[in-house]
């Protein structure tokens, strides 16, 4: 089948190499333009962008050019933005979304599976509409959130859509009768700042969820800390309390404690937690935490 594709990060790469090695002709690649590097000002390519060059493919970033080509579908896998309704009444797209429809429309869905601590999420094969993911799922694959944090839980539903999205397309019957969502929609607004804000007014499992979605910070002894992996902690602590004993940072919050076991000071370099409590803290045993400076 002669089919356009149309995704942005590293997770919708998956997708792209099981419709190559599928045997379908995909004859476009629609993805972001490149984003400019922070230093040294050198353009960088998508990681969609990259590998299709790998794979000898057609490139592009303008999204009219799938209305020039003999495309009979389009296979969209993260791709950033939405597609116009004009653009799908000439191309039907089908979407790999990384939810279980309805739950989760919208930018963040992994995150946001984790953040409320949904026991299960998956992917879903649906129809793109006009509307946010509103379309009708043609396929549905499940699987356990776990303690996965968001980069091992996107890797593992990306892989799983490669393969769903495989299994539509060589199936008539799950191509042409898809079913409508069914339940209550929710939906995975873009993460924020705000989101990763760690507060001793919450539960120790909330703060290991924020942790998980990555980007984590707190103010330890009024300094920015990042808090990249960290453990539930068997210990009593007062809320706001941090306590190192024998090697072990744990923080107190509104129920339960979390150890710290990476972190990287802001501005700085990853490092143990035991090894920023030494070099900043030395002989101390005690300090306070909070989302913010006091």
């Amino acid at each position: 089948m002669e089919l356009a594709f149309l995704g942005t990060p590293e997770a919708a790469v998956p997708t792209l190499d099981a419709l190559v090695d599928a045997g379908h002709d995909v004859n476009l690649v629609i993805t972001r333009e490149d984003k400019r590097r922070a230093r040294g000002g050198e353009l960088s390519p998508s990681p969609v962008k990259r590998r299709a060059l790998e794979l000898g493919l057609r490139v592009s970033h303008d999204l009219d050019d799938v209305l020039d080509g003999s495309c009979a579908r389009g296979v969209v896998v993260a791709y950033g933005r939405l597609v116009p309704a004009a653009t799908l009444a000439r191309v039907p797209m089908l979407n790999v979304h990384f939810s279980l429809l309805p739950r989760w429309r919208g930018a963040a869905p992994v995150e946001h599976a984790i953040l409320a601590g949904d026991v299960e999420t998956g992917v879903n094969v649906m129809t793109m509409e006009e509307g946010l993911d509103t379309g009708p799922v043609h396929l549905e694959r499940r699987v356990r959130v776990g303690e996965l944090d968001a980069g091992a839980l996107r890797h593992e539903l990306s892989l799983l859509g490669a393969g769903a999205i495989v299994e539509v397309l060589a199936s008539p019957q799950l191509l042409t009768s898809p079913r409508p969502q069914e339940g209550e929609a929710t939906y995975a607004k873009k993460i924020t700042r705000a989101d990763r804000l760690l507060d001793p007014r919450e539960s120790a499992e909330v703060f290991r969820r924020r942790c998980r979605i990555g980007g984590a910070e707190l103010h330890l002894d009024d300094r920015r800390l990042f808090v990249e992996r960290s453990a539930l902690a068997d210990v009593v602590l007062d809320p706001g309390v941090a306590r190192f004993v024998d090697g072990a940072l744990d923080v107190g919050c509104a129920t339960g404690a979390v150890r710290l076991l990476d972190v990287r000071p802001e501005g700085g370099r990853s490092m143990k937690a035991s090894d920023w409590w030494r070099g900043r803290l030395r002989e101390r045993t005690t300090a306070t935490w909070s989302p913010s400076p006091r």
